[in-house]
């Protein structure tokens, strides 16, 4: 039911985030694209003010169809994208974790109810926003609520070790995971959420919990994939751009994997052990992955393009 009330809290919110700003993003995307670096910024900045890299990508694609976007154009903003949506994560460890969350959830709900009901649009609009942000945090309280500590459930204990006992084809089991979850979900940020909320209840170690992300980052490829299908070459292009960005940055960091979590725990403060910070070591992990997987394949956009050219004609 926290899950639901997250996934519904999201959606609400980044509707009313589209409605109240659709066609200034469509400017924005058509006219700030000329180059990959400024793409880049352009699908950060969305996707950081409306919060779903799956809002970004399905305009994006529809854009692309219509034929207002070229592939290179494309591609630096899903680039873009991916660092984008690691504010959820940010948020939630800030948010989520330091206080109690309904002294924001149901103040923000409060002030909406009227504001649903004004005349003016961009009243209604500026209701939903805050109507979406409350119910979304609402849900993330219920599950942080609902997920009883190990201290008390020892049996739970011993099944998460289990899993994680395989050395690194538990890596790559919880990669598939995250990967899977995200998919039926269609959210990389509610796993992200359910994630960073079992990680902070010790249900699972930290390695764990990166594994899963890696896999939310393959996951959320597919709303793009299912968007797409139907569409013309271009929006196709698009979305299997973002599949082969994705699939490629997570195959070169299980590569590094072990090294990388080091690097993660010496610069973040506290401890990969400690609850109370784990949640910022996870955040870390998912912005750093992402800023460095698109700091090393940006210079390759022109080689991407021809690459998804060649597999889609």
């Amino acid at each position: 039911g926290g899950l639901g009330l997250f996934l519904f809290g999201m959606h609400v919110m980044s509707d009313g985030i589209l409605k109240r700003a659709n066609s200034k993003l469509k400017q924005i995307v058509e006219t700030l694209t000329r180059n990959r670096f400024s793409g880049i910024l352009v699908g950060f900045s969305v996707t950081s003010i409306i919060q779903s890299s799956s809002a970004t990508t399905v305009l994006l694609v529809s854009l692309a169809n219509a034929g207002l976007l070229t592939l290179r154009q494309s591609i630096g903003i899903i680039m873009g994208a991916n660092i984008g949506t690691t504010f959820t994560a940010w948020i939630v460890s800030f948010v989520g974790f330091k206080f109690s969350i309904t002294t924001l959830a149901l103040p923000a709900i409060a002030i909406a109810i009227p504001l649903l009901f004004s005349k003016k649009d961009k009243q209604r609009e500026v209701g939903t926003i805050l109507t979406g942000f409350g119910i979304l945090f609402l849900g993330l309280h219920i599950m942080k609520e609902s997920i009883p500590d190990l201290k008390g459930n020892p049996e739970v204990l011993s099944f998460l070790k289990d899993l994680s006992s395989y050395g690194y084809f538990s890596i790559l089991m919880f990669v598939i995971v995250g990967t899977i979850l995200t998919m039926v979900l269609q959210s990389s940020s509610a796993t992200m959420a359910m994630t960073i909320t079992m990680a902070f209840k010790g249900w699972i170690p930290f390695p764990v919990a990166a594994a899963i992300v890696l896999g939310e980052n393959i996951g959320t490829t597919i709303t793009a994939y299912l968007a797409s299908l139907g569409m013309g070459a271009n929006a196709k292009r698009a979305a299997r751009a973002h599949m082969i960005f994705n699939v490629f940055g997570t195959v070169w960091m299980l590569i590094v994997f072990h090294p990388f979590i080091s690097l993660i725990d010496r610069i973040v403060p506290g401890s990969i052990s400690d609850p109370q910070t784990l949640p910022f070591h996870l955040s870390a992990f998912h912005s750093l992955f992402n800023i460095l997987n698109t700091s090393l394949l940006v210079g390759f956009i022109p080689w991407f393009t021809k690459l998804v050219e060649n597999l889609i004609e």
